[in-house]
């Protein structure tokens, strides 16, 4: 829970001086970064962090309070919580529950707070303002127009294929039986999420309107800061050394998303390896982060070797088929096949067993290095070459593109002031809209949906998956009032990572969560619009409607109105 914001842009910046290269920005500000934070924690308690705003033009200091003891009060089924699945993620019309509420607890008793939202339980009216609490992954609002255009050529292109050959893989899986089907629904639910949002991002970056104002707008920056000597000499060159590093990255980038971004080696295995080896070898071992890293390496779940098997064969058969003539690949597989390999890498490590893990992190580098497991082995193989990529990255790319950016967005607030806002860093955010329909295809879109509209569309898809309702909410469909709301949307500005965030009326009432938003909403990523993009939220009315009368859970409506 968020309790402080410090401004340390100037201590930050300080860091740097005249002169320095990119690269030695970069380390000189991760080194004061780092001190900062760790001061920080030392003094209040509290978990610190330097968050990046305006690509590194300012610096924040947030200090949360930690709670560990969470638990869970409340769950839908699935089918009702997803209900449309993958075919309706990021659409609407939507009729999904798609909540969990859960209960924080201190010294082992519910927590008492001083501050909590209200339940609002009056309708919403189409034009009502509402606000927005959440933490939004990343936009990229800032970036300059050759960065959208490495993305829209290079990047977007190579994880679109990827992930429409995995889902492709895991269908397959799933078509094997029921408890295949079960082991890859999870990962099957976040490739498929993903393969749409980046699809979304990047139906943006091809709509020429789009770019044509990204680059009317930066060109409109650029001429201002040219016709200015000062402000040329100091913030002239940002741009095209940005323009420099796309064209370096992409030289390298598919080595560095097969090694680094380990898509090469598509096992959870290979993740606990590389996390052992690079544990060991980290210096700070005591911070926060390598703590809970420790901690997580310790209390994974279970582990299928036959689907583990499976998702690594088909990545090393990526690996031989893009990069072929690369010599690490000739490594990795010799003489045999990718099954065969994968069979082997698998079948031959330990990783599954939690206290052979934490035995390794306690043995440190001599325990890891001298360690004949085959999967550690494969992340020592392989660390020399995707450090070596890594480093050319954090130098050729990341340094330049911190160093410059700051340049740029410095450049902006010279000319626009702080007239508009800092993309999104997965830290708190404060966004605003209207409850508001829209038009598609000439189709005139509702605000809102209902109990009434749940069941149409399940009786409209003979109540099969991913359109199935679940039995309990037929034989309780009698008591319900089948015009309460479910779903509506309005014009907040969100972002992937606002999922629950708690959306509250001008009263401060909760009047909604956030799950998702429509398929036009993607390219607000880029540039936000508020004709046709919407966030879709959960009504709070309908969430009360179902614990009422559904899953009959008085106490906790109760507890939530604030009648006990």
């Amino acid at each position: 829970m968020l309790q402080e914001i410090e401004d340390v842009t100037d201590k930050v910046l300080s860091s740097e001086k005249p002169g320095m290269s990119a690269q030695e920005v970069l380390a000189a500000r991760q080194k004061i970064i780092s001190e900062i934070q760790r001061e920080a924690s030392s003094q209040s308690g509290l978990r610190c962090q330097v968050v990046s705003l305006y690509s590194g033009s300012m610096y924040h200091l947030y200090k949360y309070k930690v709670y560990n003891d969470v638990r869970l009060v409340f769950a839908p089924e699935e089918d009702v919580a997803f209900f449309g699945g993958d075919p309706d993620n990021f659409t609407y019309p939507r009729y999904d529950l798609d909540i969990s509420i859960f209960r924080v607890y201190e010294n082992g008793q519910p927590l008492k707070t001083q501050h909590y939202l209200k339940w609002s339980t009056a309708p919403l009216k189409e034009g009502e303002l509402v606000f927005c609490s959440g933490n939004p992954g990343s936009t990229g609002r800032l970036l300059t127009y050759d960065q959208l255009l490495f993305l829209r050529d290079v990047s977007y292109p190579f994880s679109i294929a990827n992930l429409k050959r995995r889902q492709a893989l895991l269908h397959e899986y799933a078509k094997k039986g029921p408890e295949q089907a079960r082991i890859a629904s999870n990962t099957l639910f976040g490739i498929e999420n993903s393969l749409k949002a980046i699809s979304g991002y990047q139906s943006g970056l091809l709509n020429k309107e789009l770019m044509a104002k990204k680059l009317a707008e930066e060109q409109k920056i650029r001429q201002a800061v040219a016709a200015n000597a000062e402000l040329a000499k100091e913030y002239g060159q940002a741009w095209d050394e940005i323009a420099q590093a796309q064209k370096e990255y992409a030289s390298f980038f598919r080595e560095y998303q097969f090694f680094e971004r380990a898509n090469a080696f598509d096992t959870v295995y290979f993740n606990l390896a590389r996390s052992i080896v690079r544990m060991v070898a980290e210096r700070d071992q005591q911070s926060p982060e390598m703590a809970a890293a420790r901690r997580a390496i310790g209390t994974r779940g279970p582990i299928n070797d036959d689907f583990e098997i499976y998702k690594l064969a088909d990545s090393l058969r990526y690996l031989q088929k893009e990069l072929p003539g690369l010599q690490e690949t000739k490594w990795l597989l010799g003489c045999k096949s990718p099954d065969e390999v994968a069979k082997e890498l698998i079948s031959g490590t330990r990783l599954k067993d939690p206290e052979f893990r934490t035995k390794l992190l306690e043995g440190g580098k001599e325990a890891v290095y001298q360690c004949q497991d085959p999967m550690i082995k494969l992340a020592l193989l392989v660390e020399p070459f995707s450090q070596a990529l890594r480093e050319r990255y954090e130098k050729k790319v990341q340094a330049v593109e911190v160093k410059n950016g700051t340049l740029v967005a410095r450049a902006i607030f010279k000319l626009k002031g702080t007239s508009f806002p800092p993309d999104a860093t997965r830290t708190l955010r404060l966004s605003f809209g209207v409850v508001k329909g829209y038009v598609e295809n000439g189709k005139r879109i509702p605000f809102q949906t209902t109990f009434a509209g749940l069941f149409a569309k399940a009786k409209e898809k003979n109540n099969q998956a991913p359109w199935f309702l679940p039995e309990i909410w037929y034989k309780k469909k009698p008591v319900l009032n089948l015009n309460t709301p479910i779903n509506f949307v309005a014009t907040i500005d969100s972002i992937g990572g606002n999922s629950g965030s708690p959306v509250v009326n001008k009263k401060g009432e909760l009047v909604g969560v956030l799950f998702d938003g429509n398929i036009q909403s993607l390219p607000t990523r880029f540039v936000y619009e508020d004709k046709v993009a919407r966030s879709v939220m959960v009504s709070a009315q309908g969430i009360i409607e179902a614990l009422s009368k559904v899953y009959e859970a008085k106490p906790l409506v109760d507890e939530l109105l604030g009648n006990h």
